[in-house]
């Protein structure tokens, strides 16, 4: 297969860019931000001291803490004239990380995404329909710059406006949808309940943006008469969305090392974790101008896949993101992530793959319920047999105890971009 976009590099070629990214990188910072230039000396560094790769464990964090303090534009290290665009996170609370880009790193970004499009199997034939946030949101300037660089016709429809994507899905028939994992469940309800299977084209689709479980993507795949679903990564602070892609062979997401160096870090001790072990995705930039990275952690958990991958595409492996290190509660002591829950659920066929976690306090007395919807056809006769079942498993597989409560399909809050699992009304004593 002739590829345009993903390069075809050896491990050496990848090293060897990374070497050169990184000593660019913190020469770049050395002399443009103020911010870096204090850090990197309060750490006693200096740009020489980067010989080799391993010499990056000599550099400081950067945190999401950072970027905030730093407000609007911490992390500048460019004239501000030499900035074409901005864009924040979607962040909830507080002051948005703000992150400053130049024309070359909206072409690196551009490119970047072009490759995922490449990856996915698609070509400039398809009809791509991107129902994703536009505005300071990274992710629909994202998907829709690589599109339009990767040659396929965009339909720009944003999230919501289910009226509009239905229409849109049956009048101009796109063969790849792009959304969350929650919009795409959405959208594959909102096509069946209207009967519309055999009124659209899609193939394909790319989600990302939020934790998923392996049922909750059979289900949309099932729902929308997909070929292949591919799974995205990507920050608002590294670029934006298409920082990597799944491939065709479904065996982890590949992840563009010759642009970024990734680290995988025990969040406790900051030290690397032994290879295909679980721990904290870290990331260095290696040619972003306005607002480069410094091992910044993501609090994104996944792990690396060693060995060479069956598409025949070299760059190196990363499993599904599992959650992030910071979504973590404590339940009766215990900690407790909403993708180890999910997993459970995910074991019953009589499940849908939509819950919701539910934390209170009486007394004194902590307690944990899951409201889970019937899978669509399932009968309630079974529901209190069931749910004693799945809090069973849940006990033995978590190690606390909660209620489980049955709800039918299509109760749960519907989302068109990230579904909040939790529900932490604990408040504090």
């Amino acid at each position: 297969m002739t590829r345009r976009f993903i390069p075809d590099l050896t491990e050496e070629q990848i090293a060897d860019k990374q070497l050169r990214g990184l000593q660019w990188t913190v020469e770049h910072v050395w002399r443009g931000s103020p911010f870096y230039r204090r850090r990197l000396e309060q750490s006693g560094v200096v740009p020489g001291d980067i010989r080799t790769l391993d010499d990056i464990r000599k550099l400081p964090f950067t945190t999401a803490e950072d970027l905030k303090d730093g407000y609007p534009m911490p992390l500048l290290s460019v004239p501000e004239a030499d900035v074409v665009r901005i864009h924040g996170s979607s962040g909830t609370t507080g002051k948005r990380k703000i992150l400053a880009y130049t024309q070359r790193d909206v072409d690196v970004w551009k490119d970047m995404f072009a490759r995922c499009y490449e990856m996915a199997g698609l070509t400039v034939e398809d009809r791509v329909q991107i129902c994703v946030g536009y505005g300071l949101w990274t992710a629909g300037m994202g998907f829709q710059l690589g599109c339009e660089r990767f040659g396929a016709m965009a339909l720009p429809v944003g999230p919501g406006l289910l009226e509009i994507q239905l229409q849109m899905l049956t009048d101009l028939k796109p063969s790849c949808l792009c959304s969350t994992a929650s919009m795409a469940l959405l959208m594959g309800e909102e096509v069946h309940k209207h009967g519309l299977r055999d009124q659209i084209a899609l193939k394909r689709a790319i989600f990302g943006s939020e934790t998923h479980s392996p049922k909750m993507r059979a289900q949309f795949e099932e729902a929308l008469g997909l070929e292949h679903s591919f799974d995205i990564i990507g920050m608002t602070e590294l670029y934006g969305p298409g920082t990597g892609l799944e491939c065709e062979a479904h065996d982890g997401i590949h992840y563009w090392a010759d642009l970024y160096i990734m680290e995988i870090l025990d969040p406790e001790t900051l030290e690397p974790v032994a290879p295909g072990e679980v721990g904290e995705m870290v990331v260095t930039s290696l040619c972003k101008e306005a607002s480069p990275l410094i091992r910044y952690r993501t609090h994104d958990l996944t792990h690396f896949i060693p060995g060479d991958c069956a598409c025949g595409v070299k760059l190196p492996r990363i499993g599904r993101i599992m959650g992030r290190s910071d979504d973590m509660f404590i339940f009766r002591g215990v900690n407790i992530y909403p993708g180890q829950i999910a997993s459970v659920l995910g074991e019953f066929d009589d499940l849908s793959a939509e819950y919701q976690i539910s934390l209170t306090r009486r007394e004194g007395l902590d307690h944990m319920n899951v409201n889970v919807e019937r899978a669509p056809g399932a009968s309630a006769d079974n529901d209190d047999a069931l749910a004693a079942r799945v809090a069973d498993s849940l006990r033995r597989h978590i190690l606390v105890r909660s209620q489980v409560t049955m709800v039918a399909p299509g109760a749960l809050p519907r989302s068109f971009s990230k579904s909040k699992r939790v529900q932490d009304e604990r408040g504090e004593d």
